[in-house]
């Protein structure tokens, strides 16, 4: 789940619908709600935010340090000044990145995850030897080749790929898929999308990958062994990811915001 913070409604707005139309949950707050909400969130709802976007708001400078003693969450500054004073008072105000607008939603999401990919060290994850997911919008790969897939089923896989390994419940599913606000949907959707994400798994890797366990939840759990026919795409650059043949046409971007 994506938070944007920003005391302009429209804008706040304008990326929620953006993010949600690739696939990732969010909500906005101006800064005041924000700070609200911030210091009564639970560890778990905060467990399941992807990142901050930080917009135009009086709180800017001090948000920042804020937000980081309670998530771990990577903070990226949204700015419409392309002034390296601001800039720089933006890094040391805390951020983990500065992007200017207006700017396209899959390079936010690129930004984020080599963000969290700086944080956990270069070297791939066990099952990044058959499956590659590129955490910004685009297919998955299975040796080589990509799987397309629904937004809902794209935002499980990554999230298991992201806890690889790891026992993770239905309850942090649904928060990772839907957000922690969301109150249309019954998290036993999530039984119905992992069990169509696990078979078209199975069907590529012949194997299952997902292990699914009564009142425990889901594990993606692939052989560290594991190889694949055709080598991986180094992805040391987030240029690279946005440049590709495969990267989708050049959509609209997000927003200047006046």
């Amino acid at each position: 789940m994506y938070i944007i913070v920003d005391d302009r409604e429209s804008v706040t707005n304008s990326y929620v619908v953006g993010l949600v139309r690739e696939g990732v949950s969010s909500i906005g707050f101006s800064s005041g709600e924000f700070w609200d909400w911030l210091q009564s969130a639970s560890e778990s709802d905060l467990a399941a935010v992807d990142a901050f976007l930080l917009g135009d708001c009086d709180a800017r400078g001090s948000l920042p340090r804020a937000m980081r003693k309670r998530s771990s969450a990577p903070i990226i500054a949204m700015s419409g000044q392309k002034m390296l004073k601001n800039t720089l008072e933006l890094f040391e105000s805390g951020v983990d990145d500065v992007v200017h607008v207006p700017i396209h939603l899959r390079e936010i999401l690129a930004r984020t995850a080599a963000i969290a990919r700086r944080r956990v060290g270069d070297l791939p994850r066990p099952c990044e030897s058959r499956i590659q997911v590129f955490f910004n919008g685009r297919d998955p790969e299975i040796a080589g080749h990509a799987l397309t897939l629904p937004r809902r089923e794209l935002r499980i896989l990554e999230y298991m790929v992201a806890n690889h390994g790891k026992w993770i419940t239905k309850t942090q599913i649904f928060n990772a898929v839907y957000g922690i606000f969301e109150s249309t949907f019954d998290e036993s959707v999530i039984e119905s999308h992992v069990s169509k994400l696990r078979k078209k798994l199975r069907d590529r890797l012949g194997f299952d990958a997902i292990v699914a366990r009564r009142y425990v939840g889901y594990r993606l759990n692939i052989p560290a062994g594991e190889t694949i026919d055709v080598p991986m795409q180094e992805l040391d650059e987030v240029g690279i990811l946005l440049n590709t043949a495969r990267a989708a046409p050049a959509p609209a971007a997000y927003p200047a915001g006046n």
